[in-house]
């Protein structure tokens, strides 16, 4: 017994001192080492926020039995409700089980969003537009960016959904670009201290400045376009939103991606989330979305049909 107990102790301090004593690979020019394709697919279907079967427990006393179990149906049961195809086509490819965590904002320490301000819960209140919800279908902005091929937008693009979570960061001096597999955009990111861009300049992807705070990439992003993501807006924020990141290598494979929001004209506080990135040897597909993209005529033209078969 002492000798099982004596190896279980060796390979905990092993395994922490491993954690602890990991270097970040330099590159050339001295900036701590980011490059590379990373995917954070198993971390479809972690729930943002802190379930109510957890209610009143901390992330980390959270046993992994405990929440990976059920993670498929979980999953499935979140799928939008409506004509689609088989859920194992979305979810065949995915190790749902191997989630890291059982939700991913670490604060507020109870790991829920934080209360709406009064603009905010009007912002609520609206109708969100998107296919997924069934119409109406009266013009194109009926439909979010990303059903109309134009972006998912930050944080959205960094939060998995059931395909695509792929990620390539490359670096070179005084810059960082992360290109997303899902509608393929190119995000720079100047580390340079140059000035912001005039403030009149509306981006989808905001505008970004980064720095490295010890092996930590931190990028802070504001000048958003009003309903430049999913749904009209991110958790309804709008232009005022200002995103920090934070991006660090955890190990040889491993990225740790946290992401800060703040907008007082919606949340009562900021909030943070986090989650992890695997390295990939894979590829990073072309997201060809617009040329095959006949979706959005197709609901535009058969919702006219309907009607004008009800006119008659």
């Amino acid at each position: 017994m002492l000798r099982s107990s004596t190896v279980l102790i060796v390979v905990v301090v092993t395994t922490l001192t491993s954690a602890q004593t990991y270097k970040v690979a330099r590159t050339p020019w001295g900036d701590p080492d980011l490059t590379g394709t990373y995917v954070n697919d198993n971390e479809y279907a972690t729930p943002l926020e802190r379930p109510e079967p957890f209610a009143g427990r901390r992330r980390e006393d959270v046993k992994p039995g405990e929440y990976q179990a059920r993670a498929r149906d979980q999953a499935i049961a979140g799928l939008a409700p409506g004509p689609r195809g088989p859920d194992d086509w979305w979810l065949s490819n995915l190790d749902l089980a191997r989630r890291s965590h059982p939700w991913l904002i670490v604060d507020p320490p109870d790991g829920r969003i934080p209360a709406l301000t009064p603009a905010g819960k009007v912002r609520a209140s609206q109708r969100v537009r998107s296919g997924f919800v069934g119409g109406p279908f009266d013009s194109p902005s009926d439909l979010n960016s990303l059903e109309r091929c134009i972006t998912r937008g930050v944080p959205g693009s960094m939060i998995p959904v059931m395909y695509g979570n792929s990620y390539v960061i490359a670096q070179s001096p005084g810059v960082v670009v992360i290109t997303y597999e899902i509608v393929h955009e190119a995000r720079v990111i100047p580390l340079d201290g140059r000035p912001r861009l005039n403030a009149a300049i509306r981006q989808h992807m905001g505008d970004s400045r980064g720095r490295f705070d010890g092996d930590t990439l931190v990028v802070e992003t504001t000048s958003f376009r009003a309903g430049n993501n999913m749904g009209g807006y991110f958790r309804y924020a709008d232009e005022n939103l200002r995103l920090t990141e934070r991006f660090t290598r955890v190990d040889a494979d491993t990225l740790r991606y946290e992401f800060t929001v703040d907008d007082p004209t919606v949340w009562a506080r900021p909030w943070t989330a986090a989650i992890y990135w695997k390295k990939s040897n894979g590829e990073i597909y072309e997201y060809a979305c617009h040329e095959g993209n006949y979706s959005l005529s197709g609901m535009l033209s058969a919702l006219r049909a309907e009607e004008a078969e009800d006119a008659r």
